[in-house]
């Protein structure tokens, strides 16, 4: 099921720049850039596992750790969050202020179960690091049954 998920994530992923494409194009006749990050501004994620534990790195450059909002169940992982930039141009006779907002979000099914309530999560030059241990597998019973 999960080769399923990440079909249709990549399927969408390539749906989506397809159509920024299009809309770059149509928009750069009139001078402007309607997505003017070639990805839409989602971020990079990296999901490292050990023996133990699951780590999750992604990367979020200028963003505030107070604009993001992550949440997790046993095996799903939600990143989402703004991201705010203003830029001021003076020149002879005037000023240009560009204020640029955008959001995004990230769900990403874990491999396998975890520890929900030892989660850690450092954010540090713009890079978000998460390490979630990994729940102990389900042990199978054993239970004798008696044929009559």
């Amino acid at each position: 099921m999960s080769e399923l998920i990440l079909w249709k994530n990549q399927e969408i992923s390539k749906m989506r720049k397809d159509m920024q494409r299009l809309f770059n194009r149509f928009w750069y006749g009139f001078g402007v850039q309607m997505f003017p990050d070639e990805d839409g501004g989602i971020p990079s994620i990296d999901l490292f596992e050990t023996e133990d534990t699951l780590t999750i790195k992604a990367v979020f450059p200028g963003i505030n750790p107070e604009d993001m909002d992550i949440s997790v169940t046993e095996d799903t992982l939600f990143i989402q969050g703004e991201t705010r930039g203003e830029t001021v141009e003076e020149s002879a006779g005037y000023q240009r202020v560009e204020k640029t907002t955008g959001s995004f979000s990230r769900t990403i099914s874990l491999p396998c179960r975890i520890k929900v309530d030892e989660i850690k999560a450092v954010y540090k030059e713009g890079i978000l690091k998460i390490t979630m241990p990994k729940c102990e597998p389900d042990k199978a019973r054993g239970v004798q049954i008696q044929v009559k």
